[in-house]
Formats: C-alpha cells, sequence, structure tokens
C-alpha cells in the first residue's frame, strides 16, 4: 500500500485512527479473572476485537521425570488459535507461527514468575484465542499474567502488554489489525510496572532511533493502562467490587 493511501486510510486530517481512536488511544479492554472450574487459574480477555481465554496448571509433577529441573520449576506456555478465530478457517495444527508466539510469551513471562520456589514441577499455561484482530500475543500475555496469579503462583510482578507502532508516519498507541497489515512498524512490549522492566520488545518494521524511543514510551504507556485493568480483574474476583 502506498505512503498517500496508506494514510487516507489509517489517519485523517484530524489525526483520527480508522477505528475512529485518537494515535494515544487503546481499544477497549475487559479482563476478568476466574472462569474456568478445572484449571487452577484462568483469565478472559477482550482487547478490541480479540476474545481470549487463559487456563493455568500447576505446579505440577513433570512426566516424563528426566524433564524436570531440580533446582527450579519450568514454564510451560502453549498459544494456539481456534479454526474459527480468524476471517478463513485456519488449520487446527500448530503453525510455525503459533509456536513462536508461545515462546515468546514463555520467555516474556518467565522474568516475573518465582520458578526457584517449585523446583522438578511445571506449570502449564494454555492460551486459546477464539477471537483475533491484531495484537493477540499482547492480549494473550496480560491476560496469562492474570490467571498465573488467578492459580497463586508467587510473581514478582504481573507482565502487562501492548503494541505501539507507526502508521501514516505517525507513532500510535494499541496497533489493531489493518494498521498491523498496512503501517510501517509494529512492536509489542510486555512490562512489569512495579519493576520498571520490559520483558518482551519486538519490532517489526523501520523506525528512525526518535522514533523507536518514542514507540517504547507510546508502549509503556499503554502496558500501565492494561496493568490497572488486571489488578481491577483480581480485585473484582476476590474482594468484590474494587472500588471498596
Amino acid at each position: 500500500m502506498g505512503g498517500r493511501e496508506a494514510t487516507l486510510v489509517l489517519l485523517d486530517e484530524n489525526g483520527i485512527r480508522c477505528d475512529g481512536r485518537k494515535v494515544d488511544e487503546p481499544r477497549r479492554i475487559m479482563i476478568k479473572a476466574g472462569g474456568l472450574k478445572n484449571a487452577d487459574g484462568s483469565a478472559y480477555i477482550e482487547f478490541g476485537d480479540n476474545k481470549i481465554l487463559v487456563g493455568v496448571f500447576g505446579p505440577r509433577d513433570v512426566h516424563p521425570k528426566h524433564m524436570s529441573n531440580t533446582d527450579t520449576g519450568i514454564l510451560r506456555v502453549r498459544y494456539h488459535m481456534e479454526p474459527f478465530s480468524v476471517t478463513e478457517r485456519k488449520n487446527p495444527a500448530p503453525s510455525r507461527r503459533e509456536i513462536e508466539i508461545s515462546k515468546v510469551i514463555k520467555e516474556a513471562l518467565e522474568p516475573a514468575v518465582m520458578l526457584e520456589k517449585f523446583p522438578r514441577t511445571a506449570v502449564d499455561v494454555f492460551i486459546e484465542v477464539l477471537q483475533a484482530d491484531g495484537g493477540t500475543r499482547c492480549a494473550a500475555l496480560s491476560a496469562a499474567s492474570v490467571a498465573l496469579a488467578d492459580a497463586g503462583i508467587p510473581m514478582r510482578d504481573m507482565v502487562a502488554a501492548c503494541a505501539a507502532g507507526k502508521a501514516a508516519d505517525t507513532i500510535i498507541l494499541d496497533v489493531n489489525n489493518e494498521e498491523d497489515q498496512a503501517g510501517q512498524a509494529d512492536m509489542p512490549i510486555g512490562y512489569m510496572p512495579s519493576l520498571e522492566k520490559i520483558t518482551l520488545l519486538q519490532l517489526d518494521g523501520v523506525l528512525t532511533p526518535e522514533e523507536y524511543k518514542k514507540c517504547v514510551e507510546t508502549g509503556i504507556k499503554g502496558c500501565k493502562i492494561v496493568y490497572e485493568l488486571q489488578r481491577k480483574a483480581l480485585t473484582d474476583k476476590y474482594f468484590g467490587n474494587g472500588e471498596k
């Protein structure tokens, strides 16, 4: 897509994006803790039109035994998109993209989870994408953090995630599907706000050093918005109305 056409489609002269948002405005976000009675912990997130369910099991014995670690627990993550989650039916078999995102989310969660407290065990995180609309890895990572906390897994902090990017030569917060496809850059960020540490940072696209810095700052602002909603989800479940 050419630059002029992209500008017309993705950002109008008033700085309003193709879905009606301002450049620094996230999509509608709803997070709910719990919901799966057979899981040790669970969470459901709606992030724009993304709908994702996460179940956490563990700590539990590792099978086969030789896969366990005597010094620490292990974290296993499976990110899976349902065949009906996208416009054209997806093959149910794990794709290379799903395997990659499973690894990315696992590595983004590991700094937050105190795995050393339960050696020789495993914590399993199952992520099911029911409906996809751009930014599923960030939404899935945010929901997985809530599900881990709901399971009572000791954590240094929750990981909140949000993507920033560049479309129509402008840095934007929370990249949607259209902006991901036709935009100039996409930067998913995972962040632990209490510790001020980034656990995930990827970049697809080209940015100048100044744009890169602004993109990181914009993404972290989005992560802080998500973090408050993560905390509210847990407070609402365990203490009723969070305003009490």
